[in-house]
């Protein structure tokens, strides 16, 4: 299949239809305040949203869709993508979190998910570690879909003395935010986390954390501006926003390898899954050493702009239909 004969400048001359489990129809304007990274991708896509499990067609004009993309929700997984296809000349399929994620379905939703997959053109994921696996599961073709902000919204950040130290998940396997509060204690600061979905009772127990609460996304950014370290030894590699909202902002930010928007924009704090001795080594260092704070800052906002701003974003999905 020579899918850039199809798709040449994608979200520019092209119609794309985006299905999710999200309630919301239609486009994403540039000032919506929740825009996270699959509204920013999108949005910058010229994408028109619709719910997976609840699609009005009679909404959407007769002319049928170039591209559909099919984000397969977490806890109800199963869909009629032949209602899709029948309405898009192509169907491509987007990651949504880690790539084993399927394997917790029950064996039935297993073979249903990894059968959907071989129904598709082609896939999207998020990073290098993903495609890797995409490609050797499915042997479909697989195209990178880079983490995404949008600025619009955060363009004019206040200027503030930074302090403490920004954690980037909950107390759970999923985001590791027990082994990320731990590293977050040798900067000898406030400890702050956001509030996400997984949660855990107890946690608000922990000495010298704070919550933060629920809030969208451009509150998120605002308040994120104002922590001067990051932390966040999450192990469940997806998209990165993390990594990537700390870098946008100069906040040096200690993780994982095998995410893209980590490794790209922190190299220096950048460590192997589990080393949480070199972490500690990182923060004091970050916390001692001023020119070695000042050098990863400068680095991530430098690598934000080389590697993730909105016109790398559409210049990299360009090219790789031309060369798919």
């Amino acid at each position: 299949m020579d899918v850039s004969r199809r798709i040449r400048k994608i979200g520019m001359e092209q119609r794309i239809a985006w299905f999710t489990e999200g309630g919301s129809q239609g486009r994403i304007p540039r000032n919506f305040r929740g825009m996270r990274n699959d509204s920013a991708w999108m949005c910058t896509l010229g994408a028109e949203h619709y719910n997976i499990h609840n699609i009005d067609w009679w909404k959407a004009e007769t002319k049928p869709y170039d591209l559909g993309i099919v984000t397969i929700p977490k806890k109800n997984p199963q869909f009629n993508i032949e209602k899709i296809r029948s309405h898009c000349k192509q169907v491509a399929f987007m990651q949504e979190g880690p790539h084993w994620y399927f394997q917790d379905y029950p064996l039935e939703q297993q073979i249903w998910y990894y059968n959907t997959l071989q129904e598709v053109d082609f896939l999207f994921v998020h990073n290098e570690i993903d495609k890797k696996y995409y490609e050797g599961l499915t042997g479909k073709p697989c195209m990178l879909m880079p983490c995404l902000m949008l600025e619009d919204n955060i363009n004019q950040l206040p200027v503030v003395e930074r302090s403490g130290v920004m954690i980037g998940g909950n107390f759970c396997s999923w985001y590791g935010g027990f082994d990320s509060y731990i590293v977050a204690q040798e900067f000898e600061c406030e400890i702050t986390a956001p509030s996400m979905g997984r949660r855990i009772e107890g946690e608000e127990q922990m000495p010298g954390l704070t919550h933060l609460p629920y809030m969208d996304w451009t509150d998120w950014i605002y308040r994120l501006n104002d922590v001067k370290y990051g932390v966040h030894l999450m192990r469940t590699h997806a998209a990165g926003t993390f990594a990537l909202n700390c870098a946008y902002l100069g906040i040096p930010c200690i993780g994982y390898k095998g995410l893209d928007t980590q490794e790209l924009c922190h190299p220096d704090c950048t460590i192997e899954f589990g080393d949480i001795t070199k972490a500690k080594q990182i923060a004091e260092k970050l916390r001692k050493d001023d020119k070695f704070y000042l050098y990863c800052s400068n680095k991530a906002k430098e690598n934000y702009k080389k590697y993730f701003n909105e016109d790398k974003f559409n210049t990299t999905i360009e090219e790789q239909f031309k060369v798919s």
